[in-house]
């Protein structure tokens, strides 16, 4: 590794509060799943990822394509603590003019490759890039598509995987938020996706499940698939929606409404959401953080 996993904790959690600091001075978006994202986008962009943030059309790079771009949160306050723009910008998410837009907007932001807003359509982008990439003999450069449990309810999604397994896009690595929320409650409720795995693996793919919170089982699956030959990979990331906030975590209600806007049940009163969720996540949920202090 590059940084500790204590290090990388620490800016996980920095930017699960950016995160929430966003949200609450945009009035709106998406939460849980930023919140629950924030390691895996941490260890693709710290540990991983062929970039230079201060360069961001370098021809050399690899490839990020945000699918499930409504948890855009989570790349920007990345992108950001990357050094791709100052931090200091995460505040005008959202807001007329903004180069964060509420989806991510290509020719807005550098450092951005697509621009998305319906879901499914993110693998496909992913796997013509991955093509175009071995077209042009191009070996080095892998394209990371990220993208959510949810959008597997989408008919595109199975044609792009189709497409990538038969061409056998080996440079391909998708990344799926398998969280079991959805905006209407849980994925196996709504429309079940299990047996999950199974299905990446029936259209030619590789496939790796993972604890999507523990650094070294993310990190160790991203160079795994790098290895992979003749298929591309799909990692199964296991996460919690809402990770680092306790009346967050696995509740559905919070994966499209922002802290300060909507009183639960059971929750802090809605002015109160905000405070209480940087509380948490400054105290690591009551445990106090000193050893990374």
């Amino acid at each position: 590794m590059i940084h500790t996993e204590k290090e990388l904790e620490l800016i996980a959690n920095q930017i699960r509060e950016d995160i929430i600091y966003m949200l609450v001075e945009a009035g709106s978006g998406h939460t849980a799943g930023p919140l629950g994202m924030a390691d895996v986008f941490t260890a693709l962009y710290f540990e991983v990822l062929r970039h230079r943030p201060k360069e961001p059309n370098w021809p050399e790079r690899d490839r990020v394509v945000l699918s499930n771009g409504h948890i855009n949160p989570v790349l920007y306050a990345t992108m950001a603590h990357a050094g791709y723009f100052p931090r200091s910008e995460l505040k005008t998410l959202r807001k007329f003019g903004t180069r964060l837009q509420g989806h991510p907007e290509r020719l807005r932001l550098p450092g951005l490759e697509t621009t998305s807003g319906p879901l499914g359509s993110g693998i496909s982008q992913a796997a013509g890039m991955a093509y175009g990439l071995r077209m042009d003999g191009q070996k080095q450069q892998r394209v990371w598509c990220l993208t959510s449990d949810g959008e597997h309810q989408e008919g595109n999604i199975w044609e792009a995987v189709m497409f990538a397994g038969k061409n056998r896009l080996s440079n391909l690595t998708v990344v799926v938020d398998r969280n079991n929320i959805q905006i209407d409650g849980m994925t196996e409720d709504i429309m079940p996706l299990e047996p999950f795995a199974m299905k990446y693996q029936a259209f030619n793919w590789h496939v790796i499940e993972v604890d999507g919170h523990n650094f070294d089982e993310v990190i160790s699956a991203m160079e795994q698939s790098k290895a992979i030959f003749e298929k591309p990979t799909c990692i199964v990331a296991h996460t919690i929606p809402g990770k680092g906030v306790d009346f967050m975590e696995f509740d559905f209600r919070w994966h499209g409404i922002p802290p300060n806007s909507k009183d639960l049940p059971g929750d802090p009163p809605k002015q109160m959401q905000a405070k209480a969720a940087l509380e948490r996540l400054r105290t690591l949920n009551g445990k106090i953080r000193s050893e990374h202090e």
